[in-house]
């Protein structure tokens, strides 16, 4: 029943909460707002709904509009740059998991030299410690996906090297606010909602079957997994639904406590070595394409079949008794949320490609492949990338 537990960020949940920004303890007085390099926040009038929130708690603010989707380690420098030529003492993230990924790591290069490589645990990053604390981060969530808002990590992609990798992971990158208001949400288009709800459930399944769970993650991972599994087709197919947002929303949230207090496994790490070679892939539509392959071979192991039925059975599927009653329960998700067509050749992955991303996955962040409950091999990783290959 051992755990350790730290979810140190103040976070403000539900409709509407965007408003109440301005009466928060905010850490500065001159804020640098990070948001995509799309146009949806400035053109539905977001940017400038969170601007005026800034402007009534007395803070400045500058823009840093150049995050993609997969946020790239030129993008991280170049946000740190840009905050220390404007004397930002805080950074505002405002936007889905790649803003708030970047944010995190530009809060540690805004205040530290060299790059930020020399500051990443895994594949070709130097492992030196953080000398100087980030900047403080408020997180603003217009997603409901990475649960990203009140952990500590980011994830960042080397542009030269096809490592996509965790950075952080230091008690001062939790951010000190987050803001999680469904309205925010409304406006993402159906199949992002989709893929981003399934991430989230991915959080909590992997966290569940994680060889590190225990009991508070498991609270945590369970009412994650029924909230998202029972509310995600509703809001696919209405994203303007607020209550189905929020339960959406809430599940996400409390995937990222799974991944704070508990962790995820090795599919993650499957999935980041893939959108590392092909940065087109949207992470949870890649997270999709490998979930009934990676799970099926864990179930086939039967390192933990209680947990599969009960996961079954909160998604909806009281009457499970099998573990691949989780599968079955899976595929009715995927299917009724309209993703059931998602292939890995569409986006430009190949089979002979199979190998260079097991290893991709191991080198890089092989950490959670110590968190699976039966050791993948990279022939194991390979087979699973043949079994969810279309």
């Amino acid at each position: 029943m051992a755990f350790n537990m730290y979810l140190p960020t103040r976070t403000l949940f539900g409709a509407g909460m965007l408003n109440e920004l301005h009466n928060q303890n905010l850490p500065g007085k001159k804020a640098m707002i990070v948001i995509t390099n799309g146009k949806s926040a400035k053109v539905n009038g977001y940017l400038a709904r969170l601007k005026e929130q800034l402007k009534m708690a007395n803070v400045e603010t500058v823009v840093f509009d150049k995050v993609q989707a997969n946020p790239l380690k030129s993008i991280a420098m170049a946000g740190a740059t840009y905050s220390k030529e404007n004397n930002c003492d805080f950074i505002v993230a405002r936007g889905g998991g790649s803003v708030m990924d970047a944010s995190k790591a530009i809060a540690m290069m805004a205040t530290n030299g060299g790059d930020l490589w020399d500051y990443v645990h895994g594949g070709s990053g130097k492992g030196m410690p953080l000398p100087n604390k980030p900047l403080p981060i408020v997180a603003i969530t217009t997603t409901a996906g990475t649960g990203s808002e009140v952990d500590q990590y980011g994830v960042v992609t080397h542009d030269n090297n096809n490592e996509k990798i965790g950075v952080g992971g230091i008690d001062e990158l939790f951010p000190v606010l987050a803001i999680v208001d469904p309205e925010l949400m409304v406006s993402v288009p159906p199949k992002y909602t989709a893929y981003q709800g399934f991430d989230a459930l991915f959080h909590s399944v992997e966290g569940y079957i994680s060889k590190f769970s225990n009991q508070m993650s498991d609270m945590y991972a369970l009412t994650a997994i029924e909230n998202v599994a029972k509310n995600l087709e509703e809001v696919v197919k209405n994203g303007s639904d607020i209550k189905a947002r929020e339960k959406v929303a809430f599940g996400s949230t409390l995937s990222g406590y799974v991944m704070v207090v508990g962790a995820v496994t090795s599919q993650h790490s499957l999935e980041h070595a893939m959108s590392a070679y092909h940065h087109e892939l949207p992470h949870g539509a890649g997270l999709i394409m490998l979930s009934k392959a990676f799970f099926t071979h864990f179930i086939n192991k039967h390192v933990c079949d209680d947990r599969f039925v009960k996961m079954a059975k909160v998604m909806g599927m009281e009457d499970a008794k099998e573990p691949m009653d989780f599968i079955v329960a899976l595929e009715k998700l995927i299917e009724d949320c309209g993703v059931a067509d998602l292939k890995m050749s569409d986006y430009g992955i190949t089979p002979d490609e199979f190998e260079t991303l097991a290893r991709n996955a191991k080198d890089t962040m092989g950490g959670l492949f110590l968190c699976d409950r039966a050791t993948l091999s990279v022939d194991d990783c390979v087979e699973i990338l043949k079994n969810a290959y279309r």
